[in-house]
């Protein structure tokens, strides 16, 4: 299946960089092109992409407010940031906007290509450097709730959503809970399903947010 990519940024060089190597891939077409947040928002409604790339500097309406307007829309497409080292307040506003992930834009072509492809699938890319200055912003702004379980999940996948939270992969859930890669998978499925969660990404802002993890743990 052919991944359809709209890139949002505006720096023209920059789109045209993305357009001719994400085209040259035999798995992905480039749809479309946008210059500021505003006209992100209207080609994504009119082109419906699977995948999003958004510059967060941009004129007319930034990436993090387009972003939200493209979530609220009937079956959005996925938002994958594009950012630099110097927007690390900007992580956990656009995760809570409804990003699935973060880019460098000093990422190799092959990673671009890659963070398309996993972003398309339904998982959330954040590195693990992302996953850290996530986590220090919520030591920051994030609200101090009781420590509760979610209604409805399991003890095993209470376990499964701290360990995500706290930025580990899936292979890494899996050795510490001694279990295979694929039930992790299967736990983290249910744990989306249950709590109404889109992907990754707002399995961590979840459990912050509801105080299941505190930064620093």
């Amino acid at each position: 299946m052919t991944i359809r990519v709209l890139i949002a940024d505006d720096q023209g060089m920059v789109r045209t960089g993305f357009t001719v190597f994400l085209g040259s891939q035999p798995d992905i077409e480039v749809v479309g092109e946008a210059a500021n947040g505003r006209e992100a928002v209207t080609e994504a409604t009119r082109l419906r992409p699977d995948v999003v790339l958004m510059d967060v500097r941009m004129p007319v309406m930034d990436g993090l407010a387009a972003t939200r307007e493209i979530m609220a829309a009937q079956d959005p497409p996925k938002v994958l940031i594009l950012t630099t080292f110097d927007l690390d307040d900007y992580v956990y506003e656009a995760l809570r906007a409804g990003a699935s992930g973060f880019l460098l834009k000093d990422a190799s072509a092959r990673q671009l290509a890659e963070a398309v492809r996993v972003v398309a699938s339904g998982e959330a890319l954040l590195a693990p450097s992302v996953t850290r200055r996530l986590i220090a912003e919520f030591a920051r702004v994030g609200p101090r709730r009781p420590r509760i379980r979610p209604d409805g999940i399991t003890e095993r996948e209470t376990e499964v959503l701290v360990l995500v939270a706290q930025g580990r992969s899936n292979q890494e859930i899996a050795m510490e809970l001694v279990l295979s890669e694929q039930t992790v998978k299967t736990h983290l499925g249910r744990i989306l399903a249950k709590l109404d969660l889109r992907d990754r990404a707002q399995a961590i802002v979840y459990a912050y947010e509801t105080g299941l993890v505190r930064p620093g743990e």
